[in-house]
């Protein structure tokens, strides 16, 4: 018995394993039920009295000894596998340039910035939506052109889903679980069934806002349109609303800035008139807010959408829409400075 303790001992002070599976392997071997060591103290139960005490001793220091041992080879795998992840051996040797936020991303992130100033926080919805949130809460009429397929991605017909036209859809929803006073901003990725050009794309992107309280009036919409242009493009625009028509505001307008590289005075940007589109916006429809379940007779509110893409346009002067998805890294360190 003397003997096998020796051996196994002079074993095991020569092992090595080359990765954690190999450790495993080896307490299995040595230190389980059935391992080596477990085998000895089994053979230690027939000994004679007089020699258990001694050889009880020795075996106890065995299995400290092969615990120890494997407790080093197991740390050891940990510290070799801290250092691979160090060394990426499939990296360019060249340095990793640093990235930079989308234009959009930029755009949107001021946005929302500006209007969190102002008491608005975030709200988010589904991209696919059904037709309840983006058509008929909204006082959408059901022979409305933007139901057509011309105009919407349907997914199924009876009942309708559909990729999301604007993300009023988003209004819907929080007017439909919330009660006033509600100041949220929706922004987000929707869907038309457009033709893809310099000017116009398939999928794009908006931020809209909405403000339903007691007494909120037109005046209230104009304030904060006008603090909005002034973060946004600079504190010398001037903004003008012209009278318009959406289904779920009424009144209803066009919003208009100075333009921001003429300063009003007519350029071709502007194509000489001084002015620039940028918004919808509108008291929020009474119907609208009866449909949703908000008591129209105690509660007013304005609404107002603007598309990112059209904000970024204004603000960077890109001309093609389509550059904004086309992943052009060329593009895209051009913003580098905005960031």
């Amino acid at each position: 018995m003397l003997e096998k303790i020796n051996s196994l001992k002079a074993e095991i002070e020569q092992l090595t394993a080359a990765n954690a599976g190999e450790v495993e392997a080896l307490r299995i071997k040595y230190l389980s039920k059935k391992g080596e060591i477990s085998v000895l103290f089994n053979e230690f139960r027939n000994l004679p009295g007089d020699q258990k005490r001694v050889i009880g001793a020795l075996l106890n220091q065995l299995k400290d000894f092969a615990t120890n041992r494997i407790n080093e080879l197991r740390e050891s795998m940990g510290n070799a596998d801290n250092v691979d992840l160090d060394l990426d051996l499939s990296r360019t040797a060249s340095p990793i340039k640093l990235g930079t936020r989308h234009p959009l991303s930029l755009v949107r992130n001021e946005i929302v910035s500006i209007f969190s100033r102002l008491g608005f926080s975030i709200a988010e919805g589904p991209e696919i939506e059904d037709d309840w949130h983006v058509f008929s809460s909204l006082n959408f009429a059901a022979d409305h052109p933007a139901r057509d397929m011309q105009d919407t991605f349907f997914i199924q017909r009876n009942p309708d889903v559909l990729l999301r036209t604007h993300t009023s859809s988003v209004q819907s929803r929080v007017m439909e679980k919330a009660q006033p006073p509600i100041r949220i901003i929706c922004p987000g990725r929707v869907y038309r069934n457009e033709a893809i050009s310099a000017r116009a794309h398939c999928f794009f992107h908006q931020v809209e806002a909405l403000y339903v309280d007691k007494n909120v009036s037109f005046v209230d919409l104009k304030q904060t349109l006008l603090y909005f242009a002034q973060e946004m493009f600079g504190p010398e625009t001037k903004i003008r609303l012209r009278p318009s028509y959406f289904p779920f505001t009424e009144p209803s307008a066009e919003m208009d800035i100075s333009c921001n590289l003429c300063g009003g005075k007519g350029c071709s940007f502007c194509k000489h008139t001084g002015w620039v589109e940028i918004l919808g916006c509108g008291m929020v429809d009474p119907n609208v807010l009866d449909a949703c379940g908000i008591d129209s007779k105690e509660y007013t509110g304005f609404a107002l959408g603007m598309g990112i893409e059209r904000i970024t346009n204004l603000k960077y002067q890109v001309k093609d829409l389509r550059m904004f998805s086309e992943n052009d890294t060329r593009f895209l360190e051009e913003f580098t400075s905005a960031h």
